[in-house]
């Protein structure tokens, strides 16, 4: 049965910082870079029939560190556009917009969860008709709501799942059906 393991980039400066890192094509930080070859590690030489992408240096590298050979780059893979947030932490927005939440409101400029949902749905659809396992690289947010859209629910449900930078996850099948997660956010 096909399994699509996500994988999530390892740490860079902003991320370690909680800085908002949509578009800003970011380095790895060298603990984001000995992450990276702990995913690899955690993978245990797992095969891929395909491995997908976003186009972002952090997410690239990390593959690369993970011993993966990517297969597809992709935009929809990108991280959620955070518009007139990007690089800002989410305490600075609270101060000027205390109710503010990213999985109900999305950004000014940027993009709305329904918009995000969009994208990664047509990524879950591609990896699942590839038939063979399929490894996703991308962001925090943008894997959040990967796994939230997998088992059917709304883009703002990816708010309840934490994801760790440089941890693996895996969307699965129970009864070879029914879209479950079969792992989340596990260390590396």
């Amino acid at each position: 049965m096909t399994e699509i393991v996500l994988i999530r980039h390892g740490q860079t400066e902003w991320s370690a910082n909680g800085r908002h890192t949509s578009y800003t094509d970011l380095e790895l930080t060298p603990e984001g870079e000995t992450q990276a070859r702990r995913a690899g590690e955690r993978l245990g030489g797992r095969t891929f029939a395909a491995v997908i992408s976003s186009p972002r240096r952090r997410a690239l590298r990390t593959a690369e560190l993970a011993g993966l050979t990517v297969t597809e780059v992709t935009e929809d893979l990108a991280e959620w556009n955070y518009g007139e947030y990007e690089g800002i932490t989410t305490k600075q927005i609270h101060a000027d917009r205390p109710d503010w939440s990213l999985w109900t409101d999305g950004c000014p400029g940027g993009e709305t969860p329904e918009q995000v949902g969009e994208r990664l749905d047509r990524v879950l659809a591609r990896a699942r008709a590839i038939g063979g396992d399929v490894a996703l690289i991308a962001h925090g947010h943008s894997l959040r709501v990967a796994g939230a859209r997998w088992v059917g629910l709304p883009p703002s449900a990816g708010g309840l799942l934490k994801l760790d930078t440089a941890t693996v996850s895996v969307l699965g099948f129970e009864h070879e059906v029914d879209p479950v997660l079969s792992a989340w956010n596990a260390p590396c």
